[in-house]
C-alpha cells in the first residue's frame, strides 16, 4: 500500500513538474506573418527584427509572407491563427487603416488583434522629377497652383499609402493634379526618374537613394523631425506646410486572446531588439524612424491605431477612394 501511494505521489509530481515545464513560452519556434511579398520594406524590417528577436526569446523566429489583397490576405491569417503567442503578425499603415476604409475586411482591425509593440516607421519624401521648375516645397506648391489637373503623381494604387497622401496634400494645399496608378511604388519611381511623371509621395527608404543619385528631387520629408538618414532634407513644418504628418507606421500584434504574458514576453524581445545598437545603425541606414522607448508599449501600439484610423478614415472615405 505504501509503496502505491508513494508511486502515486511520484507519478503527480512528474505530471505537475511536465505541466510547469508545458507552460514555459516559448517552448518552439514562432511564425512572423508579413503580407506582403519578400523584398519590401516591410519584409526587410521584419526580418531585421527577426534576426535580433531570437537571442532575446531563445527561440528562432521564422518570417513567413503571405500576400495578396493589399495585405489583407495575410492580416486576415493572423486573426485566424491560434491564441498562442506563436503566430503574430506584423502590419503598416496600410493594411490596419487604410485597409479597413476602402476593403470589405472579414476581421475587425481594432477588436481582433492584442497589439504588442509600435515598430519603426517611414516617413514619406515629397518628391519630383528633376526637371520640375519648383526648387522647394513652397514652390512646388504655388506651382500645382499654377497648374491645375496638368501635373501626375504616380501611386502604387487605389488606396496605397501614396494614393491617400496625395489626396490629402490636394486638400491642405488646395492644388489639383492627376493621379496615375501602378502595379506598385517601383514601377512608379521608374517614370518618375524618366519624367514620365511629376512628383510622387513616397516612402523615405525606397526615394532616398534616388534622391542621393541626383535623378529626382526632394522637397520635404513628411514628419516632424528631419531625417537621420538624410538631415539635409526639411520637414514639412519647415518647408511651408504645418502639422503635413504622413508615415508609414508598422506595428506587430498577435491573434485576440493571445495571453498577457506572452504579449509581455514579446514587447520585451522587440525593445530589447531596438536597443540593439547594430539593429539601430541598420534601422537608420533604411530610413526608419524608432519610436520612443515610452512608444514602445502596447497601450501605446493601440491608442496609436485607434487615433489612426479616426484621422484617417474620414479622409480616405470623403475622397471616395475605393480598392480595385
Amino acid at each position: 500500500m505504501r509503496a502505491f501511494i508513494c508511486c502515486a505521489t511520484l507519478a503527480a509530481v512528474l505530471q505537475s513538474a511536465g505541466s510547469a515545464v508545458a507552460q514555459v513560452y516559448p517552448s518552439r519556434p514562432l511564425t512572423v506573418i508579413v503580407p506582403f511579398a519578400a523584398g519590401g520594406p516591410t519584409d526587410t524590417l521584419a526580418r531585421v527584427l527577426a534576426e535580433r528577436m531570437k537571442t532575446s526569446l531563445g527561440q528562432p523566429v521564422i518570417v513567413e509572407n503571405v500576400a495578396g489583397a493589399s495585405g489583407s490576405i495575410g492580416v486576415g491569417r493572423v486573426a485566424r491563427a491560434a491564441p498562442d503567442g506563436y503566430t503574430i503578425g506584423i502590419g503598416q499603415w496600410d493594411t490596419h487603416v487604410v485597409n479597413g476604409a476602402t476593403h470589405t475586411l472579414q476581421y475587425d482591425l481594432l477588436e481582433d488583434f492584442e497589439p504588442i509593440a509600435l515598430l519603426p516607421s517611414n516617413p514619406q519624401l515629397i518628391v519630383s522629377k528633376i526637371s520640375l521648375p519648383a526648387k522647394d516645397l513652397k514652390e512646388l506648391v504655388a506651382w500645382l497652383k499654377a497648374n491645375p489637373d496638368k501635373a501626375s503623381q504616380g501611386t502604387a494604387g487605389p488606396g496605397s499609402a501614396a494614393h491617400v497622401s496625395g489626396v490629402y496634400f490636394q486638400t491642405v494645399t488646395g492644388t489639383r493634379f492627376q493621379f496615375v496608378p501602378y502595379r506598385g511604388a517601383g514601377p512608379a519611381m521608374q517614370d518618375l526618374v524618366a519624367g514620365q511623371i511629376d512628383l510622387m509621395f513616397d516612402q523615405a527608404g525606397n526615394a532616398l537613394p534616388h534622391v542621393r543619385g541626383g535623378k529626382i528631387k526632394a522637397h520635404a520629408v513628411t514628419a516632424a523631425f528631419r531625417l537621420a538618414a538624410a538631415p539635409e532634407i526639411p520637414t514639412t513644418d519647415e518647408a511651408g506646410l504645418p502639422g503635413f504628418h504622413v508615415s508609414v507606421w508598422r506595428g506587430f500584434w498577435a491573434p485576440k486572446g493571445t495571453p498577457k504574458d506572452a504579449v509581455a514576453k514579446l514587447n520585451a524581445a522587440i525593445v530589447d531588439t531596438l536597443a540593439d545598437p547594430t539593429v539601430r545603425r541598420r534601422l537608420d541606414e533604411l530610413g526608419q524612424d524608432i519610436p520612443r522607448r515610452d512608444r514602445q508599449t502596447p497601450e501605446a501600439l493601440g491608442a496609436h491605431h485607434k487615433a489612426e484610423i479616426e484621422k484617417w478614415w474620414p479622409v480616405i472615405k470623403a475622397a471616395k477612394i475605393k480598392a480595385e
